[in-house]
Order: C-alpha cells, then structure tokens, then sequence
C-alpha cells in the first residue's frame, strides 16, 4: 500500500511561494478545499472514485484535497482515508485561511493546465464536472457552473441562504457588466495560466468571486454550464453571514471604482 505524504503549505504559500512545478495538457486536476469535513471525508472518497471511472475516457483526473488549517480530525484522516489512491495528493495549510486561498493553494501545486475545483461536501454532484469540461476550449479561462441559470436547478438549499447568494449574483452582474449568472459557485475549471500573478484580498468565500473578477479585468473568457446544486448531506456550512456580507459589498464597491476609473482613463 502506498504511503500518502501529507505536503505542509504554511498559510503565507497560498499567495506566492509555492514552487511552480511543471505543467502538462494531458489532464484535469481537481481541487477540493477541506475545513472540518470530518463526517464527509468517506462519502468523498465514493464520489471522487465514482468520478474518476466515468471521467475514463475524457481526460486524466487527478485530486489535490487542501485541508484549510482543520482543528476536528479532517488533517489526520485525509491521508488515512485517500492512501491507497495514488492519483491524490492531501495538501495541509497549518492554519485556517479560507476557502478561495485553498483553492489557490491547489491551484499553484497542480501539474496541469487546467484545474477544477469544488466543494467537499459534494453539493454539486462531482459528476456534473463533465458537463463544464465540455464548455471549456483553449480560448477560455474559466467555466463556472451555474445553478442560477435559466436551466439550472437548484434542490434543498435554505431559503435565506439562497437569497443571499442570488442576490450577490445579481448585484455581481450588474456591477462587473457581465451576462454570467452565478459569481459564487466554487465548482469551476481554470486554466491555470490565467490565474499567474493573482494576489487575492479576500481569501475566504469572497474570494471566489474576486476570482471572477481577476479574469474579467484581464479580458479572459469565462463561460458557465447549467447546473444542480444540492443542500449538504454531512457536516455544517462555515459561512459565517454578516461579515460575508459586509466582504461583497466591499468587493462590489472596488470593481465599480475599478471599472469608472478604467473607463475614465480610457476617455481620457
């Protein structure tokens, strides 16, 4: 049985220090950022396996599971529960440094071109990373799935909570100019090279959509797939609301002077 090496990324390597392996076309990786998953992480093991057998075929998959500075078991059952799969690697951030950090964290130790990231809670059935793969071309940056699209679905989510994600998605297209209906989602691909220089300011659940927006202002495409997004099955959301809330609005504040003064200097 192979011996799965936990990798130990201190949390100042989420932004810029984490060494640039080489990168290849041949594959997909898959990011998925772990906080206190303790009660999921054999649920995810079945549905990442699952993924790979049908993903057979399409491309290559391989896993980066980063757990994000865990204080229940999650750090120690990672290596434990994934050790006899040798295409996944556990990535450990020595503390809590939020989700999008994570995915970046998983972004920069990738080997691929293209990297997909979602949730561990499988919120979005994995195998619907099938269904953004085939919107993805070399003329892309990103593919966000997209639940709030006339033809996605969403099943379970509390009410109060879906609220406040669509009406973040709402106020996002707005405000970015973009036709794009979900800003929030963390399931989506990447091409990786898009993303070289990226210094996040809001490292937690604000920072998937200030990812967004770092493609947007540097006149990438990005494209969405129609898709489900379901209520948790194990665990418990770390969304802590009223300062979540409080990062949008600062975020929403920043592109709308970014995008006056770059229309302003562009009349200018």
């Amino acid at each position: 049985m192979r011996s799965l090496q936990a990798l130990q990324f201190h949390s100042q390597c989420t932004q810029d220090a984490v060494t640039e392996p080489p990168r290849s076309m041949s594959g997909l990786s898959l990011v998925v950022p772990c906080f206190n998953e303790i009660e999921g992480i054999e649920t995810l093991r079945t549905q990442l396996e699952d993924l790979r057998r049908r993903c057979s075929g399409h491309f290559d998959l391989d896993v980066i599971l980063v757990d994000d500075g865990s204080n229940d078991r999650t750090a120690d059952e990672l290596p434990r529960v994934f050790e006899s799969l040798p295409w996944v690697t556990v990535i450990l951030h020595d503390r809590n440094c939020g989700v999008a950090a994570a995915i970046l964290t998983g972004i920069k130790a990738s080997r691929q071109e293209y990297v997909a990231s979602m949730d561990a809670d499988c919120t979005y059935a994995p195998i619907q990373l099938l269904q953004l793969w085939e919107c993805m071309d070399s003329e892309t940056s990103m593919v966000t799935a997209s639940p709030y699209h006339p033809e996605g679905r969403v099943e379970g989510v509390p009410a109060w909570r879906l609220a406040l994600s669509k009406s973040a998605s709402r106020v996002y297209r707005t405000v970015t100019g973009s036709s794009i209906h979900t800003f929030t989602s963390c399931f989506r691909i990447y091409r990786r090279r898009d993303f070289d220089g990226l210094q996040l300011k809001n490292q937690g659940f604000v920072g998937i959509a200030e990812m967004f927006w770092w493609i947007k202002k540097q006149g990438g495409s990005i494209r969405e797939a129609p898709a489900t997004l379901t209520t948790r099955k194990t665990g418990f959301s770390k969304m802590r609301t009223v300062p979540v809330i409080w990062a949008h609005l600062q975020l929403i504040q920043r592109i709308a002077w970014e995008r006056f003064f770059d229309a302003t200097n562009k009349c200018g």
